[in-house]
């Protein structure tokens, strides 16, 4: 399903789920705000006043006390008028409390203090004022009374109070329980959108970035010559015309290359022919068959059988390589003394460096070094071509040397060829084994060559089971390694 979506749909989904993420979030701390703002509130307009409002009550009431005991002593109709007037505050101060609760405990209470305050009023002003009677034993009784009622009153505004105080306690924990609820809420959906945003991001990179190292796979095995194979068209529809087209270069690759190697075949097997010829008129020649040659003429006879056979060796790699890659190049797999076989092939490259003034050293184990499954002449031919190879770079009066040793699993032989050219850079010494691989650097280009024979070496190695490699310092020279053993791999054997 995801890869019929489009790479700006994937992109899409994936963003709008982190936005809905966040917004979810976002909606949900503004909420909890909003919570945490009516009970904010809710304390400042109501519970912090009714306590406030509730402490002047009690402070109205002994100011009532006040005047009550001052007139009782001075009988002043100002301290009278005192008396009512802050009774009078009282009453209005206490209806305000009272149609602002909603609470049935704390409505029940003013309308105990109500009460109470009403007695004590009338209790004033029926004995405080209009009695006659100022005995001693008449005024105590008045003011145990008269106490008793502002003890009365005292108490209920306290237990009034008691109880807004306990609901700003309970407002303020709410707030706390809120607030630590909202932040631990917040922080896991936050890591909840990080992760899955995350991870859609991910899912979504993923089936973009996956079609496309499909694509860039392809387009590095055409680049080694590999034009087999095509990449699955499953892939955004953005990136299927890409697709389709990289596919379709491989194809057009691929039916190039097979008519190329068609097309070497043909003519490497054509020139055979007369390059035998020229060869063996140039021999009669050299052996003064014909009839007798001069110095000069021999020189120049000399260089056309080399230059002969130059081609001829080109031409029977350029034959073999072209059988290897359509899977029908022969192996004869018999018991082989491959220290032999190194050998007979520097006899047969002497004639090429004692041209340029080379030194052919050998170095040989005396360990065994005959081994079973060997195909002796393309082994032959794979010293050959790396003789070739150093002779070809290495300059005038240089040494070459060719080693043998045991491997380091003793049932397989190591042979090594060093030469003292000018070396391969690093940038190219990973494709050296690359067929008509050239080299990247200027130095490398000056020396002509059809860049086959390393290849060649290498399916012929390969085939044998075995392990092919090159070290090499600018300046200083190359040196090609080659394990061989008595196994070999699957192949068309003859």
């Amino acid at each position: 399903m995801l890869s019929r979506l489009s790479i700006f749909w994937r992109s899409a989904l994936g963003y709008l789920t982190i936005i809905a993420l966040v917004v979810g979030v976002n909606l949900y701390v503004l909420n909890q705000l909003r919570a945490l703002t009516d009970l904010g509130a809710e304390l400042v307009s109501h519970h912090f006043p009714a306590v406030e409002t509730s402490k002047r009550l009690i402070s109205s009431l002994y100011a009532q006390l006040k005047s009550d005991k001052q007139y009782l002593v001075l009988r002043d109709t100002l301290l009278l008028k005192e008396f009512l007037e802050e009774a009078e505050n009282f009453r209005k101060t206490l209806k305000v409390l009272q149609e602002q609760e909603d609470s049935s405990k704390t409505i029940d209470l003013l309308k105990q203090t109500a009460g109470l305050h009403e007695e004590l009023h009338t209790l004033f002003l029926s004995e405080g004022v209009e009695q006659t009677d100022r005995s001693d034993i008449a005024i105590s009784s008045y003011e145990s009374r008269r106490d008793a009622l502002v003890d009365s009153i005292t108490e209920t505004i306290n237990s009034y109070i008691t109880l807004q105080e306990s609901s700003i306690g309970g407002i303020l924990r709410d707030t706390h329980v809120r607030s630590v609820q909202a932040v631990d809420i917040s922080r896991q959906l936050m890591i909840m959108a990080l992760l899955l945003g995350l991870g859609l991001a991910g899912v979504a990179s993923y089936s973009i970035l996956r079609p496309l190292r499909r694509v860039q796979g392809q387009i590095r095995r055409i680049g080694q010559g590999q034009f087999g194979r095509t990449v699955p068209v499953t892939v955004p529809h953005e990136l299927r015309e890409l697709v389709n087209t990289v596919n379709w270069m491989s194809e057009k690759l691929q039916q190039l290359d097979q008519m190329k190697s068609e097309f070497l075949a043909n003519v490497s097997h054509e020139l055979r022919t007369p390059l035998a010829s020229i060869r063996e008129g140039t021999q009669l020649l050299v052996d003064g068959i014909p009839g007798p040659v001069n110095r000069d003429q021999r020189e120049t006879l000399t260089i056309l059988m080399e230059s002969s056979q130059r081609l001829n060796h080109l031409i029977g790699n350029l034959l073999d390589l072209s059988r290897m890659e359509a899977d029908m190049l022969a192996y004869h797999f018999s018991p082989t003394d491959l220290n032999r076989l190194a050998l007979r092939s520097v006899e047969k490259m002497k004639f090429l460096a004692e041209r340029k003034q080379i030194n052919l050293l050998t170095e040989f184990t005396h360990d065994r070094t005959r081994m079973q499954d060997v195909d002796g002449s393309r082994i032959e031919q794979v010293i050959e071509n790396l003789l070739s190879n150093a002779i070809k770079f290495s300059p005038e009066g240089a040494t070459i040397s060719v080693q043998s040793r045991s491997a380091d699993d003793a049932q397989r032989l190591h042979l090594s060829v060093a030469d003292t050219g000018p070396g391969v850079p690093p940038e190219d010494l990973p494709h050296i084994f690359e067929r008509f691989y050239q080299g990247r650097s200027q130095e490398a280009r000056t020396y002509v060559g059809s860049g086959i024979g390393l290849a060649l070496a290498k399916r012929v190695v390969e085939a044998h089971a075995g392990e092919i490699w090159a070290e090499s310092t600018v300046g200083t020279g190359t040196t090609v390694h080659v394990v061989v053993g008595s196994q070999k791999s699957s192949g068309v054997a003859g």
